[in-house]
């Protein structure tokens, strides 16, 4: 500091002043600047290391956010696996308790039935592990299914599909539609002793896609939600992949059965 000081000193004293050594000159330039430095050097430096130390405390901040960050979406993806390997289990024991009710009553449908459950397992199954499929493969595996439960259902069971042909080459979760659709069988045909429709159909617009299941069954029961085991995994499922850009709402589908909703932001699905 002494050295910078007369530096600073010399730079600044104009041609003709006294010399440096000059007692007045050392009293008003060199001793004044000095005790200036002496002043002010001290708080520069504090300055400095506190702006040192906030830099480094915000560096640690986002690296603990960006753990932190890496961490949730491993959990987040963790849980997803989890509901998704509860999916299948739950849709194969459904599939198979149909055939088994087809086979104990001695059903001529038995054999047509448990051939086209094969054929739809064999398609079906291996998108039980994706967590994306696309809608005309959604499509493929309702149209599938429900033939297998209109054999079964004889004269019980009437069906439409309606999609929007901008909505098939969308990303839809795996499994969403036929979720929606096995509920409303059911929950909502089979128990009804004259059986009813089905209508299933996907709308796009907006940038949302919306995928609807009317059914005509016995509807809502008196302190029923219509929320069982495969509608609350899919919720649960939608709020890992969506967050709150995404709906599952369910209700009464005037004058008689249950209507229920899945929305989500629509996007391309993978080739």
């Amino acid at each position: 500091m002494p050295l910078i000081t007369f530096a600073v000193y010399v730079l600044s004293t104009r041609s003709g002043a006294p010399p440096f050594w000059d007692e007045e000159a050392r009293m008003t330039g060199f001793v004044l600047l000095t005790f200036l430095g002496i002043l002010v050097a001290p708080w520069t430096a504090l300055a400095a290391l506190v702006r040192q130390r906030e830099a480094f405390a915000r560096d640690q901040a986002l690296a603990f956010e960006l753990e932190r960050t890496e961490l949730e979406r491993e959990a987040l993806e963790a849980r997803l696996h989890l509901l998704q390997a509860q999916v299948a289990p739950h849709f194969l024991f459904n599939t198979l308790a149909n055939v088994q009710a087809l086979v104990d009553a001695g059903s001529p449908q038995a054999s047509a039935v448990l051939g086209r459950l094969v054929t739809y397992l064999r398609a079906a199954v291996p998108t039980l592990a994706e967590p994306e499929a696309t809608i005309a493969r959604e499509i493929e595996l309702v149209e599938a299914y429900l033939e297998v439960m209109r054999l079964r259902m004889a004269d019980r069971l009437e069906f439409a599909v309606r999609v929007d042909e901008a909505a098939l080459g969308l990303a839809c979760p795996s499994t969403a539609l036929l979720t929606l659709v096995e509920n409303a069988v059911k929950h909502g045909i089979d128990p009804s002793e004259d059986g009813g429709r089905i209508d299933v159909e996907v709308a796009v617009g907006g940038g949302r896609c919306v995928l609807s299941v009317r059914d005509t069954g016995v509807g809502l029961q008196p302190g029923s939600r219509g929320l069982g085991t495969g509608l609350a995994t899919l919720r649960h499922r939608l709020r890992l992949l969506y967050g709150d850009a995404a709906q599952l709402r369910i209700g009464e589908n005037a004058p008689r059965g249950v209507r229920s909703e899945v929305e989500f932001p629509a996007h391309g699905g993978r080739a």
